[in-house]
C-alpha cells in the first residue's frame, strides 16, 4: 500500500512540475477569470489541471504520513542503523547511604564490614575580637 502511495505521490510531482513549467508568466494566473478554448482558455485549463494535480499532490502526502505514522513503533530512525546500541532498561536507583555513613555503598555481593560511624564535628567558630575601647594615657605635663 505505501509504495503504491509513493509511486502515485512521485507521479503527481513530476506532473504538477511539468504544468507549472508549461504556464505562461503571467500575474495571478491562479486567480485569472476565463471563457473559451483560447488562449487565455488554455491558460485555464492549465491553472485547473494545476489546482487537481496539487491537491492530489496533498491528499497522497496526507495518506503517506498516516500510513507510515500506523506503521511507525514509536521508536527512533537511529535506531534501526547497523551498530546502534541495543535500547537499555531504565536503571534500578541504589538504596540511599546511612546519614552517618561518608563511604559509598559496598557492591550487594561484597562482605559487609562494620565500620564506625564517622561523626560530623562543628566548625571552629572564633570569638568576635573585641577590642576595647583606645585609652589614651595623659601627656606628662611640660612645664
Amino acid at each position: 500500500m505505501e509504495n503504491v502511495l509513493l509511486t502515485i505521490h512521485l507521479i503527481l510531482a513530476l506532473l504538477l512540475i511539468g504544468v507549472v513549467l508549461l504556464q505562461r508568466n503571467e500575474g495571478g494566473a491562479l486567480l485569472s477569470g476565463g471563457g473559451a478554448m483560447t488562449a487565455r482558455g488554455a491558460a485555464n485549463a492549465l491553472t485547473k489541471l494545476t489546482w487537481i494535480f496539487a491537491v492530489a499532490f496533498f491528499i497522497t502526502s496526507i495518506a503517506l504520513t498516516v500510513v507510515a505514522s500506523q506503521k511507525s513503533k514509536g521508536g527512533s530512525v537511529v535506531d534501526l542503523l547497523p551498530g546502534a546500541p541495543a535500547p537499555t532498561a531504565p536503571a534500578t536507583p541504589t538504596p540511599a547511604a546511612p546519614a552517618g555513613n561518608l563511604l559509598p555503598p559496598a557492591p550487594a555481593d561484597a562482605p559487609v564490614t562494620p565500620t564506625a560511624p564517622v561523626t560530623p564535628t562543628a566548625p571552629a567558630t572564633s570569638a568576635p575580637a573585641t577590642t576595647a575601647p583606645a585609652t589614651t594615657a595623659p601627656a606628662p605635663a611640660s612645664n
